[in-house]
């Protein structure tokens, strides 16, 4: 062996080999109640967030590598797999009893039938695939030939805003072309924020009839352009129609420009665009759009740590924390057009070292467990709750027998001893059960147990819920967050707590009381005006948006809107997806009525939803 070589994850493989060998050399020994280790912690998250992983996007060889790794963990604590028996009958891919498969696209590529060309002053032009232009991953597949170009400006329609770019122009049956960005630019944080994606430009180059659109890129460097990466969001369905992006330079010379710096100064003189759109007059484009989606394995890392109590141990409490992150950034990056390595440190490495932590603890007490422990390590959470959607579809145990479920998600930044517990109103016994565990932290209690995690999974399935979080910060969803940031005494703390609570809930005779809890705010805001009391489902779809919930005492609940229906019409709008949906939504008004249609199974179900002012 050429020990110039040893990686990172082998130097870690070596450190826990051994640190496991001593933990079940001790369980001949009287059993102790182990305490959470910060060096193991660091250990754990310092591999997990390395650039070896590359991210740990689903579907990619990172993310294979870190479900590989969380699986050869539990398999070093004699977790028990998700069988009858519980035992681990590993074939093919290393322990694979613990690796729990659900399907996940995990790209988009090119197919034969791209091209785009462009009559122009009589002549006939094409333009250089990758160079000059490409499809968006969220394109439909089609061809448009010969079709007017029409200029819309920013592409924008904001009735909250009261600006619409489509207000004096006829884009009927031509296709759209649009500068990227908004009027601020893309400052997120703007009132323009959320129109900035080019999928709101698209519903709007849609909505007024438009064949297609073509979306001129930010970036002076093609190549530089976050959108000349043909990249995937789960959430995001089709468009619908054609989608595709062109360079600066390109778009200059469609425009009769010298270079990119005249059409820069044309961007900022809006005055000047009805003549910049009268040039235009005459110019034709052929498009064709063939791209095909990927799919690829992802997984779900299951172990079980059954109980001692023959009538209990058929009980489950849930450990949870989600192992992906966002690979070389995309559409989650807040780190504009950056495609460097997104550690993900803190999201969410940080809960995944902690759940490897809580089942080397509860491993060497597994003869004081009465109740069964199932740890679970999500893939595919930023993509949409993909993950543990699919596990609650298809349990390791019987959802009906689980006493709560515990999520870490982004644990790893403690400042002042604060930490963020939500899902406190899923019970009635969670309050007290919490501030009686509690050491010294100063808390922020939230009673919802619906959020921003794999928790809202469970909590739609009628379980209670905790969730602990220790907040954002400036290196979320960025490069920048990595492993060196961690507060790893900090989190080993937060791990005693959850191993206190854990206990308690294990040694109590009663199971926790589900409750309906308070909707309250997760602190982030939505940029809406109203609001419905929805709970949409994240997951790909072309034909409805499916509500994993409805809130309580809810515009949706006094509507008669119930979780599974699939909104297919809003406010006289038709509904293909999570995006559609929201674009809808930013166009109501509160107090007034609208019509709602939705499939509820093989039935079309008319209703009617009042929306209240966002509070």
């Amino acid at each position: 062996m050429d020990t110039r070589k040893i990686s990172q994850g082998t130097l870690s493989f070596i450190f826990l080999t051994a640190t496991a060998i001593t933990v079940l050399t001790q369980q001949s020994q009287p059993v102790r109640v182990a305490s959470p280790d910060p060096t193991l912690l660091r250990q754990h998250v310092t591999y997990l967030a390395s650039d070896e992983l590359e991210g740990r996007k689903p579907g990619t060889a990172g993310a294979n590598k870190a479900a590989s790794y969380l699986a050869e963990q539990f398999h070093r604590l004699q977790l028990g797999c998700a069988a009858p028996d519980l035992k681990c009958r590993h074939t093919g891919k290393g322990r694979s009893g613990y690796l729990k498969e659900f399907p996940f696209i995990a790209a988009v590529e090119m197919a034969k039938n791209n091209a785009l060309g462009v009559a122009l002053g009589g002549a006939r032009q094409t333009a250089a695939l990758r160079a000059e232009w490409m499809p968006l991953g969220y394109s439909s597949n089609g061809s448009v030939n010969d079709a007017p170009l029409v200029f819309v400006g920013y592409g924008i329609t904001a009735a909250e805003l009261k600006h619409d770019d489509y207000a004096n122009v006829n884009a009927q049956g031509k296709i759209a072309l649009a500068l990227g960005g908004t009027p601020e630019g893309e400052n997120p944080h703007g009132q323009f924020g959320r129109y900035s994606e080019t999928r709101w430009k698209s519903i709007a180059a849609k909505d007024h009839g438009a064949k297609a659109l073509i979306v001129i890129a930010s970036e002076e460097k093609f190549a530089n352009d976050r959108l000349s990466k043909l990249s995937y969001d789960q959430t995001s369905g089709e468009a619908g129609m054609p989608v595709v992006v062109i360079s600066r330079q390109t778009a200059a010379k469609w425009f009769g420009l010298a270079d990119a710096a005249q059409l820069g100064a044309l961007e900022k003189a809006p005055d000047k665009w009805a003549d910049a759109a009268r040039k235009l007059s005459g110019v034709s484009v052929t498009l064709s759009v063939d791209i095909t989606r990927r799919a690829a394995p992802a997984w779900n890392v299951v172990g079980i740590l059954e109980g001692s109590d023959p009538q209990l141990k058929r009980e489950y409490i849930i450990i949870g924390a989600h192992y992906d992150h966002l690979g070389h950034g995309g559409e989650s990056s807040l780190a504009v057009n950056s495609n460097g390595v997104h550690h993900g440190a803190d999201d969410n490495a940080s809960g995944t070292a902690g759940l490897l932590e809580l089942a080397r603890i509860f491993s060497a007490e597994r003869g004081k467990l009465r109740r069964s422990l199932v740890f679970i390590a999500f893939s595919a959470e930023e993509s949409g709750l993909i993950g543990s959607k699919a596990y609650i579809n298809s349990p390791a145990a019987p959802l009906a027998d689980s006493l709560a479920m515990l999520n870490m998600d982004m644990i790893g930044r403690m400042k002042e001893n604060k930490l963020t517990i939500g899902g406190i109103g899923t019970s009635p016994e969670f309050r007290k059960l919490v501030e009686s565990s509690n050491t010294g932290f100063t808390l922020q209690l939230n009673e919802d147990g619906f959020g921003p995690s794999d928790h809202s999974s469970f909590y739609a399935k009628q379980i209670p819920v905790l969730f602990f979080f220790t907040g954002t910060h400036e290196d979320y969803h960025k490069p920048s967050d990595t492993a060196d940031k961690i507060n790893y005494e900090g989190q080993a703390k937060i791990l005693g707590l959850i191993a206190s609570i854990t206990r308690t809930l294990d040694r109590t005779d009663a199971r926790p009381v589900y409750a309906v809890a308070r909707s309250q705010s997760s602190g982030r805001s939505t940029g809406f005006r109203v609001y419905l009391g929805t709970v949409p489902s994240y997951a790909e779809s072309n034909d409805g948006m499916v509500l994993d919930g409805v809130r309580d005492d809810s515009p949706a609940s006094k509507a008669g809107l119930k979780a599974g229906d699939k909104i297919v019409q809003l406010a006289g709008r038709e509904i293909k997806n999570v995006y559609d949906y929201t674009y809808a939504l930013g166009e109501m008004k509160a107090d007034q009525e609208y019509d709602v249609e939705v499939l509820r199974g093989s039935e079309r179900v008319k209703l009617k939803i009042t929306p209240q002012m966002r509070k």
